[in-house]
């Protein structure tokens, strides 16, 4: 491809609008093009690393088993009443109704589709096992679309589902995909880490995220410094910090005038932050109401530990939740800074504990004679103990781990090692989801001996423009971006200098078409402009390999190559050029394959 006839321009300055690194240079490269908030085109030269990587995909699923198929991104809202997670998803599920007034959404995803292509498609053992895949576009109504690709409304997705006899079954074809991830990112040469994850809306038992290390990635990794266990440190299993240990005292009410924060009252009653009791309140929806109504749920936990919400969301089994906002607290009549579990004699009647649901962190329950709010403005209870002086009805209460964990504490899984914190890019999704899908769908089978039983699923995704955007987060420099050599747009960037000159025209021209001729992708710039703007695009593109022709490599019949992660450029012999440029690429495709599989 010329340069000169590339459809989409680089940009000399900066977009102000781009949050990311990755953002910033897929729009200044002239990867993507903003449509409207978290919707984008992508221009011919994204577009050729994105089919790359639509390759390597394929190529890799087909391998492990996988049979393509397309199922519509247009559906009837009634399969996602039938599983209810158009409650689950909430506002993030695109809706709308046709001229006949039949409710329709836009896919997030396609659990339910291919289920039900399964249900009438399978009958017996015999017609399993089978692993469903396809590429295809989703929709969801992102509150915040940020960075770019990162995080859009409108994306492409390869989403494949397995459908096993039984768990043994699953767990074999579990294997085989997670394998075949780790060859499709490899294949890119990029470095993606599995980590334990949640399943979030999906649904789901054992669940595994593919991340790639960057710091401005979305999500917040640990691995524990002994065993090396990684998970999202919404999953991350911990061994909370022990609170001192101490015999039950009385219960008794003392003035805080002012003090609200678990740092102002710590300080102001001189105790340690792990000897306080953190009220925390939150607006919950729920799947089966109006997802116009909230409620109102009280969370309680040890002042020193802070709230899961992935956690809190799941014991809740709730479809969207967030922190109430100051009017809501006021018209629950609830005292900012001083809401408490307990009523204290003598003392107002604080009566949302009787109507209002509580969730208890089991960090309370081991931990005694807390201090915490008291249920009236300027006063705070000490010794307040579990269940002791809890006064929240059974049927409005539930005691679990909503603990967030973080850097230094310790691994649950060794008991030993601390956690080290690191962020990433969730690029790749796999999950058991068993039978939660085909027993409401009526996917099911007849087995060996003539029973009936629903079919066991697992589900595995990767984000296409997600994974591309995070090669450009993880490999960039402050003069562009540095592709890994399987996914860059072209193998070679060919730059001519002074094309007008009668002796390097013609010798860029013959350059360009021998390396067509051999089999390489090669962007040409042709263009008449300086060797300042050219290098600087150059640099800006991130081919892996730079070829440069002018009158000075003429001068002795040579042409310099400079490979884009490299400071020194060398000459070859014009001869050579083209067997030293595919041998340059080729190297530079093995070292970054071998490198990701390492």
């Amino acid at each position: 491809m010329r340069l000169s006839q590339l459809f989409g321009k680089t940009l000399r300055q900066e977009p102000a609008e781009a949050e990311t690194a990755s953002h910033r240079l897929m729009l200044k490269a002239g990867l993507i093009y903003p449509i409207a908030a978290g919707v984008y085109s992508m221009l011919p030269l994204g577009l050729r690393s994105y089919r790359k990587i639509e390759r390597i995909i394929r190529e890799e699923m087909d391998a492990a088993g996988g049979q393509e198929l397309s199922m519509p991104a247009l559906q009837p809202i009634e399969l996602w009443q039938q599983t209810g997670r158009h409650g689950a998803f909430g506002q993030t599920l695109f809706t709308f109704q046709d001229r006949k007034e039949r409710l329709l959404c836009l896919a997030p995803t396609h659990e339910e589709v291919v289920t039900t292509l399964v249900s009438l498609n399978v009958q017996s053992y015999r017609d399993l096992p089978q692993l469903l895949y396809q590429i295809q576009t989703k929709f969801r109504d992102e509150q915040r679309p940020r960075a770019g690709l990162i995080r859009v409304r409108e994306f492409a997705m390869k989403d494949a589902y397995s459908f096993d006899v039984d768990a043994d079954a699953l767990d074999v074809t579990y294997r085989r995909v997670f394998q075949a991830y780790k060859n499709i990112f490899a294949r890119c040469g990029l470095p993606a880490v599995p980590v334990e994850a949640d399943s979030g809306a999906i649904g789901g038992k054992d669940s595994q995220e593919f991340m790639l290390l960057a710091e401005s990635g979305e999500d917040e990794i640990l691995r524990c410094s002994g065993c090396g266990y990684a998970a999202n440190v919404e999953r991350a299993a911990f061994v909370k910090p022990p609170a001192p240990k101490d015999a039950e005292r009385p219960l008794e009410k003392v003035a805080t005038p002012g003090q609200k924060t678990i740092q102002e009252v710590a300080s102001f009653l001189r105790v340690s932050a792990d000897q306080t009791l953190k009220a925390v309140v939150y607006s919950a929806a729920y799947p089966a109401k109006s997802l116009l109504a909230s409620e109102i749920v009280l969370v309680f936990i040890r002042g020193d530990l802070e709230v899961n919400e992935i956690k809190l969301k799941n014991a809740l089994k709730c479809s969207e939740l967030r922190l109430a906002e100051p009017d809501e607290v006021r018209r629950a009549q609830l005292p900012a800074g001083y809401v408490s579990p307990v009523i204290i004699s003598g003392g107002p009647d604080p009566a949302y504990v009787n109507w209002l649901q509580t969730v208890v962190d089991d960090s309370v329950v081991d931990s005694p004679n807390l201090v915490g709010g008291a249920g009236v403005e300027n006063y705070h209870a000490r010794n307040i103990n579990f269940p002791r002086d809890f006064k929240i009805p059974e049927v409005r209460l539930i005691v679990t781990d909503i603990a967030k964990a973080r850097a230094g504490y310790t691994c649950a899984r060794c008991g030993k090692g601390a956690f080290e914190s690191m962020r990433g890019i969730e690029v790749g999704h796999v999950f058991k989801l068993g039978t939660v899908f085909s027993e409401k769908l009526g996917a099911s089978f007849l087995d060996k001996d003539g029973q009936k039983k629903p079919v066991i699923m697992g589900c595995y995704g990767i984000g296409v423009g997600r994974l591309l955007a995070a090669a450009v987060e993880q490999n960039h420099d402050d003069k562009g971006i540095m592709w890994p050599a399987p996914i860059a747009p072209y193998h070679a960037h060919l730059v001519g200098l002074q094309m007008d000159n009668p002796q390097v025209g013609p010798v860029a021209e013959k350059l360009y078409a021998d390396l067509q001729s051999a089999g390489l992708d090669v962007l040409f710039d042709d263009r008449g402009d300086s060797p300042g703007v050219k290098f600087n695009d150059a640099d800006l593109l991130g081919v892996p390999m730079r070829v440069t022709i002018s009158p000075r490599t003429l001068k002795t019949q040579s042409v310099e190559l400079k490979r884009r992660s490299e400071a020194q450029a060398r000459n070859v012999p014009l001869a050579e050029a083209v067997a030293s440029v595919r041998q340059a690429v080729e190297e530079a495709s093995r070292a970054a394959t071998s490198a990701t599989s390492a």
